[in-house]
């Protein structure tokens, strides 16, 4: 929400005044200084909205704020010059809105677009978060980044590394918005206080590593002849891509990391399909390079990858993992209930690459149960059993 500064203005008054924390009012203004404020000045409020709202037949400024528990004062920051001795009936004002309810629906067939559309509104309600994009897909679909906190401990969630595991990224854009609120209403989640998170960690979240798979999976081929063709080809002729998990060029972008890549090589498919595919070699695809980009950028102290299905967590590779990844894992399935396993015979992912490049805990998280694509009738348990792990990957 954007308000017009006036003389004698402070972010620590807009803070007191919106009961947002201070931190989060600076966050949302980066290009500002807080200590030189102008006059008419525009300043981002996170967590409101302003709402338009029609005068009508007894109305006053102080009756509107207080029906909406608000200072006398925000109704003047949101509309300034007016004069509240000439309302008139029908005459539109702003009048700030705490949001105080999710704005990602997660519960549905989650697409691109769809993520595009939800990280968009929540940035608008929430300047605080930066949203850089970390490259483009094969396609040239741009891969966001959101990046929230302003710690020194760097931890990373992403989605949807396989196209068919698609519901891991509503489930990570659920906890976001549930987060967000959290921050800016100031309510605790399982009785934990989040703001301390956001001072003590920054958490980088890829929701959508394969946006091209998801879309084939959700939407069938793309409408490029070329393409479509090819990923036909690629399926064997058929059109159903329930069962697809590589990226549009049949790449599988968790078997596309050096580590001990040339064993999964060895084994798999030796040309491009819906699955284990590795490539013609490690970090050939866009979507993998750039995931590679990111991590060696911000220097991450972990890294949680989900997937889905199984209910397991993989913390292990080649015990070149730190004692403190069993500390992790253990707290991980006591909040979930989920089984963990150190290690299987399966090597090229983004958990085995990072824990081999900085010997730093890694995570391999297989949400839910059944075949993939997962139910989205399994919506609403998953996301309550990976809640705890999402808090515990920042309070650890």
């Amino acid at each position: 929400m954007d308000i017009a500064v006036r003389k004698g203005d402070s972010f620590w008054h807009y803070s007191q005044l919106f009961n947002i924390n201070l931190q989060l009012i600076n966050d949302s203004n980066r290009n500002i200084q807080s200590n030189n404020l102008s006059v008419g000045q525009r300043v981002q409020i996170p967590g409101f909205v302003a709402q338009e709202y029609q005068i009508r037949s007894g109305d006053t400024l102080w009756s509107i704020s207080k029906s909406r528990n608000l200072p006398l004062e925000a109704m003047f920051l949101v509309n300034p010059g007016l004069d509240p001795n000439k309302l008139k009936i029908g005459q539109t004002l702003k009048v700030p809105l705490r949001i105080t309810w999710r704005i990602v629906s997660g519960g549905q067939q989650y697409d691109y677009t769809k993520l595009m559309n939800d990280i968009k509104r929540l940035q608008g309600v929430y300047p605080f978060l930066q949203i850089p994009s970390i490259g483009n897909s094969v396609l040239g679909k741009s891969i966001p980044e959101i990046f929230i906190g302003s710690g020194e401990k760097r931890v990373h969630y992403n989605g949807s590394f396989h196209a068919n595991e698609w519901i891991t990224t509503p489930v990570i854009m659920t906890f976001i918005n549930d987060y967000l609120l959290s921050l800016t209403n100031q309510t605790p989640i399982r009785g934990l206080t989040t703001f301390r998170f956001y001072q003590q960690s920054s958490l980088s979240i890829v929701p959508m590593v394969n946006p091209d798979g998801v879309d084939l999976v959700l939407h069938g081929p793309p409408v490029n002849e070329t393409w479509k063709q090819r990923v036909i080809d690629f399926n064997k002729g058929s059109t159903d891509f329930s069962g697809w998990k590589a990226n549009i060029r049949g790449v599988d972008l968790n078997d596309q990391f050096p580590a001990k890549w040339e064993l999964e090589k060895a084994r798999n498919p030796n040309q491009p399909g819906p699955r284990d595919y590795v490539g013609e070699k490690p970090l050939s695809e866009p979507e993998a390079i750039a995931m590679a980009e990111l991590t060696r950028k911000r220097d991450f102290v972990r890294v949680l990858a989900f997937h889905t299905q199984g209910e397991v967590i993989y913390w292990g590779f080649e015990n070149l993992e730190p004692p403190e990844s069993e500390v992790l894992v253990n707290e991980f399935s006591r909040v979930s209930g989920y089984e963990p396993v150190k290690t299987i015979e399966s090597y090229a992912g983004y958990k085995d690459w990072f824990i081999q490049d900085w010997r730093r805990p890694g995570f391999t998280i297989e949400l839910g149960r059944g075949i993939n694509p997962l139910p989205l009738s399994q919506f609403d348990e998953i996301y309550q059993k990976t809640l705890g792990i999402f808090l515990a990957g920042l309070y650890m």
